[in-house]
């Protein structure tokens, strides 16, 4: 429980530090703004990313390749993937003044929200990209065009693009509440994929006592997570109530509709049943107590521990967060995708993330020169490509891909392949942008890559999520999802809403936990609970959500 508050307060830091740090005298349209140059005549442009630590930014190769094709002499500020670590880089360089050219981020990691994007673009932070776009980004311009939603997450209501977003039509990721469960132990216990609330209880009990990796010790863990990447409760919700899906950097929503009408599950009956059923699993020593305070890296570590395989089941997007794709043993290859339960009630709910790219990942400064925009903005429109859709996210040609071979089959068998990506284990490292460069990501694009047929072997990672997804498909309720990137707040709202949403997010985070871990009774303060959401400003929070999806659904 402590990585959440401390996740929760290192937002609220956030917050408050760019509201400080960007208060007054940052207007500049960045006209005065004189280029730095190298000798050999490319514009140096400060630029923030995140990097894992496989990834040296200067010597990347795509780096090289972007540098050489645009002049462009990149002077790199990198953070860590740890999305706390990497927000708080990010708000702190902009608290004190001392923030990049160019912010070029990665969604899942520290995308700027709608709320900071209003106010870094009303500050004048954030320059206006649609000049820009219509001057020198065709690629950016068509995309814009041809896809309403696009358009709509992208452009401010005062009708400027101060950030753009990513695209990306990633099938799986569109439903990403999924259970994985070790189908090898179903086998030696002679136990079918669980479908049920119940069936799942009677699975993981016979994980916790039946020894199903057969060592003779009781050090089976029936289900874990890590609280970054979790779907546990969100999974488990499903059988009872619609848990919608966040719009930016893995945080669940508040928000569902009823016809036109704003609200929240978070109060209801229903989730209150789910958080009762949650709280049962975890009584009886089915859940982790480790999911809601380890980190990744103790995740991996549990599941890669070469004396025994321990994890029965993980609530996750996919399994190389949990344990090494292309382990030696073949322990990944135990795993498969639990359909969503069905509840007492006869629920069946997944979540839906669509778009699944949500948060702002480009945005240009008032401390970029105008030679610094032009060069940015003409590299962005190459990575709408489908060329620098390629060599952006795996690499050269021949190095990180290769062109499709007469047996190769494409991820939707109905098309032809264009590409074929090259394992992991078959290329340096350090070779692409990877997930820096996913825009337009479009459907027609990710389905046309080459990808093996034995879905368990490493390369064939994304025809086995593909086929995993489609158990999910038609269990998401549309009719309930509110749309988030489509939906902007009023600017001079932002401010009060942003900080409405940390305290509801701490509020409730801190509240299910402390119900699923038996630290409070969720009979005797299930009232107090409801009650306290109002004190904490959940009426108000709604309020504004309305009167702009009102705005949003009358075209205004």
């Amino acid at each position: 429980m402590r990585s959440i508050k401390s996740k929760v307060a290192l937002i609220a830091v956030a917050t408050a530090l760019a509201v400080a740090g960007c208060s007054g005298g940052t207007k500049n349209a960045a006209a005065g703004v004189k280029p730095q140059m190298t000798a050999d005549g490319k514009v140096i442009i400060d630029t923030m990313s995140p990097a894992d630590q496989d990834t040296n930014m200067d010597t990347n190769q795509v780096t090289k390749i972007m540098s050489d094709k645009f002049k462009i002499q990149f002077k790199w500020q990198t953070t860590t993937q740890d999305g706390a670590a990497a927000k708080e880089k990010r708000q702190i360089a902009l608290a004190s003044g001392d923030y990049p050219q160019l912010f070029f981020l990665i969604p899942w990691v520290d995308a700027f929200t709608q709320a900071e994007v209003l106010k870094l673009g009303s500050q004048g932070v954030a320059l206006p990209l649609e000049g820009l776009i219509k001057d020198y980004a065709p690629n950016i311009q068509k995309a814009l065009d041809s896809n309403k939603t696009y358009k709509e997450m992208s452009t401010a209501p005062d009708g400027h693009i101060y950030a753009l977003p990513q695209w990306a039509d990633c099938f799986h990721c569109t439903y990403p509440d999924k259970l994985w469960i070790n189908s090898t132990w179903l086998k030696k216990l002679h136990l079918q994929m669980p479908k049920t609330t119940e069936e799942l209880r009677t699975v993981l009990e016979a994980f916790k006592t039946k020894d199903p990796n057969g060592n003779g010790k009781a050090d089976e863990i029936p289900m874990t997570t890590d609280p970054q990447d979790s779907s546990l409760i969100a999974y488990l919700m499903g059988a009872f109530a619609f848990d919608p899906v966040g719009a930016n950097n893995g945080v669940r929503s508040l928000l569902t509709l009823n016809g036109d009408k704003v609200t929240t599950p978070v109060n209801s009956d229903a989730w209150k049943q789910g958080l009762t059923y949650i709280h049962s699993l975890y009584k009886e020593g089915l859940i982790d107590p480790a999911s809601f305070t380890q980190n990744a890296a103790a995740l991996q570590a549990i599941g890669n521990n070469p004396k025994a395989v321990q994890i029965g089941s993980a609530p996750l997007l996919y399994p190389g967060i949990f344990v090494q794709l292309g382990s030696k043993d073949g322990r990944d290859k135990q795993y498969d995708a639990a359909p969503p339960l069905t509840g007492p009630d006869g629920k069946s709910y997944t979540g839906y993330n669509n778009p699944t790219s949500t948060g702002y990942t480009f945005m240009l400064t008032n401390k970029a020169s105008k030679e610094a925009q032009v060069a940015a903005i003409k590299m962005l429109d190459y990575i709408y490509t489908d060329e620098g859709q390629r060599i952006g996210n795996m690499g050269p040609e021949g190095v990180g891909w290769t062109k499709p071979g007469p047996g190769d089959i494409a991820l939707d068998t109905s098309v032809k392949p264009q590409y074929k990506p090259k394992d992991a284990a078959d290329h340096p490292k350090n070779l692409s942008w990877g997930a820096l460069a996913q825009y337009n990501n479009t459907l027609a694009f990710r389905n046309a890559q080459a990808t093996p047929t034995d879905i368990y072997s490493e390369a064939g990672l994304e025809r086995r999520l593909f086929q995993a997804t489609q158990q999910y498909k038609g269990h998401e309720d549309k009719a309930q999802v509110f749309p988030t990137t489509s939906v902007w707040p009023d600017p001079s709202l932002s401010g009060e809403l942003a900080t409405l949403q940390t305290n509801l997010q701490s509020y409730v985070n801190q509240n299910q936990l402390a119900f699923i871990t038996g630290q409070k009774d969720i009979n005797t303060g299930w009232d107090a609970y409801v009650k306290g959401l109002d004190s904490t400003g959940m009426t108000r929070y709604l309020q504004i959500q309305q009167q702009a999806y009102d705005k949003y659904k009358s075209g205004k």
